[in-house]
């Protein structure tokens, strides 16, 4: 089986991690990078930690706008399928390149298999809800991490094959978090007390290209009590800097460039809490047993909300400060499977084209 994987930004590489080694074991797949993010510490710096294979393939096609990378995705990965004639496409998540990849394939009428399928937030105010509907809509197989992602599917009546796999990012989390514990590096570099700051990370557009939400936010994460440590995406630095808030911020709040996985997740399991905007952030705090504060009003994790491990409060100051105070439930549930949804993928994928 020949299958070509699109990746293009951190949780891809992160998911990857999973599938990728596993699938190279007994079959040929050729790894595409679509530059999405081309920031070497949002990619590259994946590749080393977690083992990822090298991408044999990187296109070089992030910046502009949603509809201009998604465009250029396409243009790039057509004649690139015509050429390798896989077996089967392989996209993650809910990012332009997992669209363009799944597009570029069914138009080929080539099979395309969804991991991380079902997931919705309803809010197709965002981005990576249309993609991710589209993506679902267009694939032959789709490879669910939870039983409500499983339902929505079926209750869209979707025309490929709808598996539950479990999460790949538990299979991740098994690997990564016993060295990230063990790992006190970044959390001594940056003077952060164990169990006595909060991480908070954010970049979604709704919350940071509209100046008004933009300074919301910013009066948020300097309200919040105790010491905050925010990894700074490059797309909110410059958001940032363009509206002069940036100097503001670092007043109050704990700046660092962007982290590696492993440095991101030794903060992580060292923090009291994570307030986030990031949909892979409020799973990967659930996984660490970390609770989570979401700056949205939306979110395509719901489990985490419904167990009592998330709260969405959106950009309210009064109502993170009440979120952060609260104590964490006393169980926190197997919900995403048993770290074997990487194996499964490759199962599936074995299936679906022999």
């Amino acid at each position: 089986m020949k299958v070509v994987t699109v990746i293009g930004n951190r949780p891809q590489f992160v998911k990857a991690a999973a599938v990728s080694r596993r699938l190279r074991a007994a079959h040929d797949e050729v790894l595409v990078h679509t530059g999405q993010h081309y920031d070497d510490e949002l990619s590259t710096v994946f590749i080393e930690e977690l083992g990822i294979p090298r991408p044999e393939i990187e296109l070089g096609l992030g910046g502009g706008s949603n509809t201009e990378q998604t465009a250029r995705m396409l243009a790039a990965l057509g004649p690139l399928l015509r050429e390798h004639a896989p077996d089967a496409v392989l996209v993650y998540g809910d990012t332009n390149s997992t669209l363009a990849g799944g597009l570029a394939a069914a138009q080929a009428t080539i099979p395309v298999a969804h991991v991380e399928a079902g997931m919705r937030s309803f809010d197709r105010r965002m981005p990576e809800e249309l993609n991710r509907v589209l993506t679902d809509h267009l694939s032959s197989l789709l490879l669910a991490p939870s039983d409500t992602a499983v339902e929505n599917l079926r209750r869209e009546h979707v025309a490929g094959a709808v598996e539950q796999v479990g999460d790949v990012m538990v299979d991740v989390a098994m690997l990564i978090q016993p060295r990230a514990r063990a790992d006190d590096g970044a959390p001594a570099r940056l003077g952060a007390p164990e169990g006595g700051f909060v991480l908070a990370t954010a970049h979604r557009a709704g919350n940071v290209d509209d100046p008004a939400r933009l300074r919301a936010l910013v009066t948020l994460l300097r309200g919040v009590e105790g010491p905050v440590v925010l990894p700074l995406h490059p797309r909110t630095r410059a958001r940032l800097e363009a509206e002069g808030l940036l100097d503001e911020l670092a007043r109050d709040v704990t700046i660092t460039a962007p982290l590696g996985y492993l440095d991101f997740t030794a903060l992580l399991v060292r923090s009291r809490a994570v307030l986030t905007d990031s949909g892979g952030v409020q799973k990967e705090a659930y996984l660490a047993g970390v609770p989570c504060v979401t700056m949205r009003d939306t979110t395509e994790w719901v489990e985490t909300v419904d167990v009592g491990w998330n709260v969405l409060v959106d950009l309210d100051l009064d109502r993170a400060r009440a979120a952060l105070a609260a104590a964490p439930p006393p169980a926190r549930p197997e919900l995403y499977g048993d770290g074997e949804a990487g194996a499964r993928v490759v199962a599936s994928l074995a299936a679906l084209v022999a």
